[in-house]
């Protein structure tokens, strides 16, 4: 990894995973040990919530393609060291909310994916990206559904 190449963004555009597509990786258990990582990573950096939460669904039963991806986030992190969450002194922390949902984004299962974002001044201070756990039958559900999950948590 030391020499691979640093990546613009930490997933491909599109990219469309399902269980059973590729080979199974000789050792499993590293896939699970990066994917954990990653999980803690998102804690301070928010744009490879969504990249990291479609990997993990693949953590029982990882496979090439899983692999691959989570080496992408790994080559994305690698170009952005040195970045990180700054708050300046003197800054309007208003805090605002926003949210986002993709309809019936997971094709095996066709449930949608919501993510929100607070923003405390310009500083992101509370982020999340989650599949829903149930299938919203129009894209104003799915929104709705958005939502009250980002309601829950500014209250």
């Amino acid at each position: 990894m030391e020499k691979a190449k640093e990546m613009e963004t930490p997933m491909e555009m599109n990219l469309k995973m399902n269980k059973d597509e590729g080979k199974l990786p000789k050792d499993a258990r590293s896939f699970q040990q990066v994917v954990g990582s990653l999980i803690h990573l998102t804690i301070t950096r928010s744009e490879i919530a969504y990249s990291v939460g479609v990997i993990s669904q693949f953590m029982q039963d990882p496979r090439t393609p899983h692999l691959e991806a989570s080496k992408r986030i790994l080559c994305y992190i690698k170009g952005l060291v040195d970045y990180g969450l700054m708050y300046e002194k003197g800054n309007d922390f208003v805090l605002q909310g926003f949210t986002d949902t993709d309809w019936a984004g997971d094709t095996a299962g066709r449930r949608s994916t919501s993510g929100y974002c607070f923003n405390l001044g310009s500083v992101a201070v509370s982020w999340c990206s989650k599949k829903q756990s149930t299938i919203a039958f129009s894209s104003t559900k799915a929104e709705y559904i958005a939502a009250t999950m980002e309601a829950q948590e500014y209250i």
